[in-house]
Order: structure tokens, then C-alpha cells, then sequence
């Protein structure tokens, strides 16, 4: 006898949780510089620190990463 499996799809939900917050971070993506901004509570703190780096060092290109928390509800 032979073991079955019954599979039943579940829809779900992925939402943005409010008071997860969201964290903003800006790295700097120049060859050799490892430099960033850490993570900040604020956007324009991230975007400060960008623009105060390139006025320093003349790099130019950033890659910027929003994090979010999320919470998974199933759908009733």
C-alpha cells in the first residue's frame, strides 16, 4: 500500500506591520569604498549621508535598501 498525500491550497496575506518601522540604509557601490551608512529610523538621515560622501570622496553611485516588517495572516 502506498502513502497519499492530499494537498490543500491556503490563501495568505503579506502585510506591511506599522509599528515594525522601516529601515533606511545607503552603501556606497565605488570600487574599494566600503563605506555606508548604517542603519537609520529616518530616510533623510540615509540620504544625508549620501550626499555629505560625495562631497567628500566625489563617488557618485549608491545602492539604498528599505527594510520593512511584515506579518503573514492566513485569509478567511
Amino acid at each position: 500500500m502506498s502513502a497519499r498525500a492530499v494537498y490543500r491550497y491556503v490563501p495568505h496575506t503579506i502585510r506591511h506591520v506599522p509599528e515594525g518601522g522601516v529601515t533606511y540604509e545607503v552603501f556606497c557601490v565605488a570600487v574599494g569604498c566600503d563605506e555606508e551608512s548604517g542603519p537609520q529610523g529616518e530616510q533623510e538621515v540615509a540620504q544625508d549621508w549620501a550626499l555629505r560622501h560625495t562631497g567628500l570622496t566625489g563617488h557618485d553611485v549608491f545602492r539604498r535598501v528599505f527594510t520593512d516588517h511584515a506579518r503573514v495572516t492566513r485569509a478567511e
